[in-house]
């Protein structure tokens, strides 16, 4: 078997990956059953014949209102979930006692729970399976949650119908699809073994409102984006590498595109991102993709991503165990590029500008060292503190570029910046920060709305003396010696410095960036954290815009 090529500065190209990709379902939109009898009001609705191929129907339950349970003491610990609409239909032509069956199984209605109910042997024209999921409160939150074990449930599936969303509001609809395609997202593989079963090929769901449908899609497709980038390994994820990926995307969406290799990065003076690429074979990149809408005066936003392809650590080596997962310290720029392409295929009233700081941080005879200076990009001198705080290094020169040249409205960057943040919120939350309290506002409910939650932490400004240096302008961590602690505001206070006084926020997924089992609509592996947060924080800003 013929192995690609292995990138080098020789060579100056990036290989094709050995990384196949699963595919998006198809979704498609039926008329919307009766709401009194559950009959569909045109089409065969919840009872295809087999011609159309259908092997799973789907419906929803939801737990019995408080006090609604009989005296008997099994039924008041135990209540028999509420059937959703074309669900008491679907289970008499089953002929199924699901309340019996969903007593016995404890199931009761909670948000992603499911009942799997059979066809009877002598019904062989009845889809193979009816899956009752449970959709809770029946919130955007809930709906995610059943979306995404509806698809873990049906792996593998040909075509699933369901009434879910049935009666259900846009907002509440792209919940649950947007659950569904995100918990049945497969991570890129490579080998000759054969892949676990992807996402059921085809979902068709009763009275789905079609915008709310290519809304999910899009977002779908962005998350995937990102966590594809993120997942694959850094022997093909160089900065080269991703740099193309950035160049395909947006030759098919509308985009502008601008790669930085090295020579070009040496004469604007991005000192930062060339010093930490200066130990690897794989040289440093910057590359600014932009979404240009129609319309004048419509606000600038420019979002700055971290992308450290691989992460050793450099000089300041990392232990093995913490290197493992080093291959996703570029998330921030998987999710800037992807929300750039989402924001242009939603055709979104804002300016978007996605700026990739791309490096791998390696050791080599010309590692950039402990206690050496550089100089970023606005003439700030930084004194080294720990080659492994490389990431506030590449966005030093990323946000001054911005800054200086972009004229951005907004300023953003996302990054897998800091332990501290990971160790202060766990692996739900990012960290927030900024200059400007409305925007920290506007990303909040963006966090609250999308699903990609968000905490804001204080700018203390009486911590930035940590950061005082004998030899530089400023050193980029704090002295070991001081035990300081506060690792993500010391951080942020770092970075604030080459914001040039622009609304700005710094947003720390070090947490919520991988995952280390599937959870709702999360993902093992690479999350996409950040992509639902910023696209919904750019609809909201975009519909200010449109109101002028």
């Amino acid at each position: 078997m013929q192995l690609p090529p292995k990138t080098s500065v020789r060579t100056g190209s990036a290989p094709a990956s050995p990384f196949t990709t699963a595919s998006l379902p198809e979704v498609t939109a039926l008329p919307a059953l009766n709401p009194r009898t559950g009959k569909a009001e045109s089409g065969s609705g919840l009872q295809p014949v087999p011609a159309e191929g259908v092997d799973i129907l789907a419906v929803a339950m939801t737990p019995a209102p408080d006090g609604s349970g009989r005296e008997d003491e099994d039924e008041a610990a135990n209540p028999v979930p509420q059937p959703r609409r074309g669900a008491g239909e679907a289970a008499v032509r089953y002929g199924a006692d699901v309340a019996a069956r969903a007593r016995s199984a404890k199931v009761t209605g909670r948000a992603g729970e499911i009942l799997v109910i059979e066809p009877p042997r002598d019904a062989a024209d009845l889809p193979g399976r009816l899956i009752y999921v449970g959709a809770g409160d029946e919130s955007p939150a809930a709906l995610r949650s059943a979306g995404a074990a509806l698809a873990r449930a049906t792996m593998g599936a040909r075509r699933i119908r369901g009434s879910v969303v049935d009666g259900l509001e846009p907002a509440r609809q792209e919940a649950f699809l947007e659950g569904f395609l995100l918990g049945g997202y497969r991570p890129p593989r490579a080998g000759v073994t054969d892949a676990p079963a992807p996402i059921a090929a085809h979902l068709e769901l009763t009275g789905l409102d079609e915008g709310a449908a290519a809304r999910a899609a899009v977002t779908a497709r962005a998350v995937w984006t990102a966590r594809d980038l993120t997942n694959i390994p850094a022997d093909t994820a160089t900065p080269e590498w991703i740099a193309e990926q950035a160049r395909s995307l947006a030759g098919s969406s509308a985009l502008t595109v601008r790669v930085r290799a090295e020579d070009e990065l040496r004469a604007g003076g991005f000192g930062g991102l060339l010093a930490v690429g200066s130990g690897s074979e794989h040289p440093p990149r910057l590359v600014e993709v932009t979404y240009q809408p129609d319309g004048a005066d419509l606000p600038h936003v420019v979002l700055v991503g971290k992308g450290i392809t691989f992460d050793s650590g450099g000089i300041s080596l990392k232990p093995r165990d913490a290197m493992m997962t080093m291959k996703t310290d570029m998330a921030g720029a998987a999710a800037v590029l992807a929300v750039a392409e989402a924001a242009a295929a939603l055709k979104l009233p804002v300016k978007v500008t996605a700026v990739l700081a791309l490096a791998e941080n390696a050791i080599g005879a010309a590692s950039y060292r402990p206690a050496d200076v550089v100089t970023t990009y606005n003439g700030t001198t930084v004194e080294v503190g720990n080659t492994d705080a490389e990431g506030r290094m590449v966005l030093a020169d990323a946000l001054a570029y911005a800054a200086a040249e972009l004229a951005p409205d907004v300023l953003v960057d996302v990054a897998t910046l800091t332990g501290a943040a990971a160790l202060g919120l766990g692996m739900h939350h990012a960290a927030l920060f900024g200059n400007a309290p409305g925007l920290l506002a506007r990303l909040e409910e963006a966090g609250r709305t999308s699903g990609d939650a968000v905490w804001q932490l204080p700018l203390v400004a009486e911590y930035a003396d940590v950061l005082d240096s004998d030899i530089a302008d400023v050193s980029h961590i704090a002295p070991v010696k001081a035990k300081f602690g506060a690792g993500a505001i010391v951080a942020a206070l770092f970075l604030e410095r080459f914001t040039g006084g622009v609304p700005w926020a710094h947003v720390d997924i070090a947490g919520p960036s991988r995952a280390t089992k599937d959870s709702r609509e999360v993902t093992k592996g690479a999350t996409g954290f950040g992509v639902r947060l910023l696209l919904s924080y750019l609809a909201g800003l975009g519909r200010t815009a449109d109101k002028g």
